[in-house]
């Protein structure tokens, strides 16, 4: 027996779920006008596409941040897709949006969290999976990182496909903003791996000097020197991979640390955070 549907009955479930009007109108006929049943279906196509697509690789996307008034607590969020054609898209844009809103005001720390967190009558997850269904494409948080500090300097690069948090210290009689545009960018473009040598994973340092070693004993070196060069090897590592010791690329004379004393003795930065896509 087949089953009038009226189109009043198509945009109820459209706005309900954010599935397209033949999908909604689909959906419908075939749970006999049952709302609910409806809704399911359109949740499985969603959740059938997302296991097909689940191997693909999300390189477009975007990156967004909210930063509080006083600029002492922000959030950075990156949004990925399979295309740049869906990461322009306004539904995506905005639902990237709304996760962040949400991770924000509840001070969400982990994509855990957020994925659990209630959107639209529905889980953060239930959404993107429904978009997904939506779209055919794979669609994730890819990465999702909070910062607090003194004062907290943000910059996005052009694209919106890169994001950096620059948090300073001492920054009551310095023009931060502009020092920290300065540091974000040089950030954005060099990308440490850490704020000193303090901060780099002894793994790393381990794998460098190995890494020296062998490249000494390569050159032919002798045996009692080649420690002295490995270690030489990984203070230009620190130098040229760690943010305060880098040289600063607005004026190669200086480095990092000495660029932020220049206004101030004591201020500098203590912590950053960059994100990127692709």
């Amino acid at each position: 027996m087949s089953v009038n549907i009226s189109a009043k009955e198509v945009n109820e479930l459209r706005q309900k779920t954010g599935s397209g009007m033949m999908d909604c109108k689909k959906a419908l006929v075939e749970a006999g006008g049952d709302f609910d049943k409806a809704i399911d279906i359109l949740r499985k196509k969603g959740q059938k596409v997302s296991a097909a697509r689940s191997n693909r690789e999300t390189s477009e996307g975007v990156v967004i941040y909210k930063i509080s008034p006083n600029e002492d607590k922000a959030s950075i969020l990156s949004f990925t897709c399979e295309t740049d054609f869906v990461a322009k898209n306004e539904e995506f844009q905005g639902l990237a949006e709304k996760i962040l809103d949400i991770a924000f005001e509840n001070n969400l720390n982990s994509i855990d969290d957020i994925l659990k967190s209630d959107l639209n009558s529905n889980s953060v997850e239930q959404n993107i999976v429904n978009l997904i269904g939506k779209i055919g494409e794979k669609i994730e948080i890819r990465d999702y990182q909070t910062l607090s500090g003194e004062k907290i300097v943000p910059y996005m690069h052009a694209g919106d496909k890169l994001g950096v948090f620059v948090s300073l210290v001492n920054t009551s009689s310095v023009d931060y903003v502009s020092a920290g545009k300065d540091v974000a960018m040089q950030i954005a473009a060099m990308n440490p791996i850490a704020l000193n040598k303090d901060g780099v994973d002894q793994s790393v340092i381990e794998k460098e000097i190995e890494i020296g070693k062998e490249q000494a004993l390569k050159e032919g070196k002798p045996e009692n020197i080649i420690e002295k060069i490995a270690q030489g090897k990984l203070q230009k590592f620190f130098k040229e991979n760690t943010l305060l010791s880098q040289p600063f690329v607005k004026d190669s004379s200086l480095t990092v640390e000495k660029y932020l004393g220049s206004y101030s003795s004591d201020f500098t930065v203590d912590k950053f955070i960059r994100v990127s896509i692709g």
